[in-house]
This record gives structure tokens, sequence and C-alpha cells, in this order.
């Protein structure tokens, strides 16, 4: 399988993750994040967000790359200074800051101090009510919206009493019925343990009841043939993170199969 940058199209599938905490990139844990400990890649030294936003855009070639920004996910404000520091490297930032209304979207882009991420995650885990989520549609461009469906062990990752008890598939059709255009399904129980998606069956029902939708999904990826799998469930784009760091997926320069790999 191979893609027009004559890299395979799993690898150009690929939209590496970034979990900020403390001013460095910390390696996920099945969503425990007291557990998230700064990673330890075998390519890099450190764990600064710069560090790593090198080694992503320059030795493994990316473009984008997905940042959560844990502390504002919790409710604090978003570190600007080290989203810049990502971004300026090249990389095109998918950026989870915890906004789950407009007013969260609008106090995050002021901090920002003009700088504009790539796209904005909206994650179930953070939206406040289905009228907020319209009222992000609206003033967020559709192409720069991507809908987080936060799942723990297969169910909706959320308190709140308008969205509790809802599946995951009637979630994906709401938003999808709001004008969302790109839905990622991510089970946190999945992030860093290598053991694969969890949520190819889910996968395919959203596919087949909301085809127009772009599907992007990971979490527990271990190698390049779990990336094709989750393409094989129409996934277009795959979050991997750890896999990167500790060299079972390995930076790609071309030249084929045999030759291109480090």
């Amino acid at each position: 399988m191979s893609s027009p940058s004559d890299r395979p199209a799993w690898y150009d599938a690929i939209l590496p993750v970034m979990d900020l905490r403390l001013g460095q990139v910390v390696r996920g844990v099945a969503g425990r994040r007291d557990e998230y400990l700064p990673v330890q890649s075998r390519y890099v030294d450190d764990s600064r967000p710069g560090t790593i936003a090198m080694l992503l855009a320059q030795t493994f070639g990316f473009r984008d790359c997905y940042v959560a920004d844990l502390n504002a996910i919790a409710g604090g404000q978003v570190d600007a200074a080290t989203l810049e520091a990502i971004a300026v490297q090249g990389l095109n930032v998918w950026l989870d800051a915890g906004v789950g209304s407009v007013a969260r979207w609008q106090a995050c882009s002021e901090n920002l101090r003009g700088w504009s991420p790539f796209r904005w995650i909206v994650g179930l885990e953070s939206l406040v009510s289905w009228q907020a989520m319209r009222q992000l549609v609206e003033a967020i461009e559709p192409e720069r919206l991507v809908f987080s469906l936060d799942l723990k062990q297969g169910k909706p990752l959320t308190n709140r009493p308008e969205l509790v008890g809802l599946s995951a598939l009637e979630i994906a059709k709401t938003v999808a019925g709001m004008g969302v255009g790109t839905l990622l399904v991510l089970d946190v129980e999945a992030v860093g343990e290598g053991t694969g998606a969890r949520t190819e069956d889910l996968l395919d029902e959203i596919s087949r009841e909301v085809p127009e939708i772009e599907l992007v999904a990971g979490g527990g990826m271990a190698s390049p043939a779990g990336i094709e799998s989750l393409m094989g469930h129409q996934v277009r784009r795959v979050l991997v993170a750890s896999a990167l760091h500790d060299g079972r997926i390995a930076p790609y320069h071309g030249g084929g199969r045999g030759a291109g790999w480090e």
C-alpha cells in the first residue's frame, strides 16, 4: 500500500501525538493522567516540546501533530508559549485544550495571542451541552473543528445529564447532524497500552450510519499492521505516540521498504 508521497499509505495516515504537562511531553497511560511521566525517546535526550516537535518534523517527516494540553483540559490556561514552540517547527497543530463551550474557545483563542491552531478539538469529555456544541459549530470554521468521541471501556466519557445514557453511535450521529465533518474515536483505556484501539466495531457502525463523516482513531498502536487495520475500518488518520519513541514505528526516508527505514 503506497501513497502519493512515495511513502506507505499507513505512514502518511499517522497523526503523531504530544501530551503536554508542566512544560514537558509526557507518555499516556490508559487515560490515568496523574501517572503520565516525561516521554523517553530513543531519538532525543529530553522531553521538551520543542525537541519532540523537531523530532517529529525533521526525523519522521510529519506535517501535522495532535497536541493535548493536559493542564488546559483540566481547566487551566492554555500553554501558548509551548504551543508556539511546537508550531515553529512547521507542524500543523490539532489542539485539544479542553474546549467544551464557545466561552472556553474564546478564552483559549485570546490566550494564544493571535496564533491559531490548524484544527480545534472539541472533546466529549469537555463538552458542556448540545447547545454549546451547536454554538461551537457556528463559531469555528467546519474544516477546523474535530469532535472527539471520548470513550472509556467503550462507554461515552461524560457526566453531563443531557449526554449521559446516550450510546456512542447516537452521539456520533448527533454531531454529524450538526455539521461536524471530522470525528475522532478514542477509548482512553487503550492509550499507551499497545493492544490496539478497541473501537473497530464502533468505527464500522459509524461508517455505515454516517458515511459522510471523516474518521480519525487511535490508541494503543504498536505497529504498522495496527495502523493498516484501522484504515480498513474507513479511518483516514491514526493517532500514534509511544510506538514512535520506542522504535516500534521507525522513521521512513523514502526509497522503498528495504532501503527507506531507519
